[in-house]
């Protein structure tokens, strides 16, 4: 049976979750400014809670963004390290997407307009349908001002469930959900999820070719000089 490490610190959230023998353990914790030094010692526990050694893990998950981008980086420097390390294949997973793969396992929401709060008075954006219990995006990312958001053409607001930080701006967003969860982050759990598919068709990375998706070209520049 396929095993696979997960880890995410895109967000205030740290989480990594392992599956072993169509099992799941996992470690998640809401550590702003933490997640360099608790990131590994998650790691090794989970490994040594299944009495396996990263050699017995066929491939490597990681959360690639958008996020933090301090979060960001710890997360694709970590997962190639480790790859580089061991030899293992990565796979890089849409914060995004595990947002709404979340929304799906916790509230069974089939279409999810997922928003992280992207600072400087911006979300990051993307929406996603579930399909065979796998969230799959049906518009593009993006980073905009929460008066931009849009969903795909000839869709109803009253069909979408919203998930993630982005939604504090709620009176601001463009597009008003049924029902939405601003406090929901990424977790690796859900990683996982969006992983198999890939794993099963053989989309894997090389170590070198894990790298951070920010969405936001210009990290230091203010937007109005953009």
């Amino acid at each position: 049976m396929t095993t696979l490490l997960a880890l995410d610190t895109a967000t205030e959230a740290c989480s990594a979750a392992l599956l072993h023998q169509g099992e799941v353990v996992f470690r998640s914790e809401v550590i702003p400014r933490q997640h360099a030094q608790r990131l590994l010692p998650m790691l090794e526990e989970l490994l040594q809670e299944r009495g396996i050694t990263l050699a017995q893990v066929d491939a490597l998950v990681f959360g690639r963004g958008p996020g933090a981008f301090t979060g960001v980086r710890i997360a694709t420097g970590m997962v190639q390290g480790l790859a580089f390390a061991s030899g293992k294949p990565v796979i890089a997973i849409s914060n995004l997407a595990a947002l709404a793969q979340r929304a799906w396992r916790e509230h069974q929401a089939e279409f999810v307009a997922a928003a992280i709060d992207a600072r400087m008075d911006e979300v990051y954006w993307g929406v996603f349908a579930q399909r065979d219990g796998v969230m799959q995006a049906v518009s593009d990312e993006r980073v905009c001002a929460p008066e931009q958001v849009a969903l795909p053409d000839g869709t109803a607001c009253a069909a979408v469930s919203g998930a993630g930080t982005g939604w504090q701006y709620a009176e601001r967003l463009a597009v008003k959900p049924a029902v939405c969860w601003p406090q929901m982050l990424p977790d690796a759990r859900d990683l996982l999820a969006l992983a198999m598919p890939h794993w099963l068709a053989g989309e894997v990375l090389d170590a070198a070719d894990a790298q951070p998706i920010y969405l936001r070209d210009k990290v230091a520049t203010p937007k109005a000089q953009r």
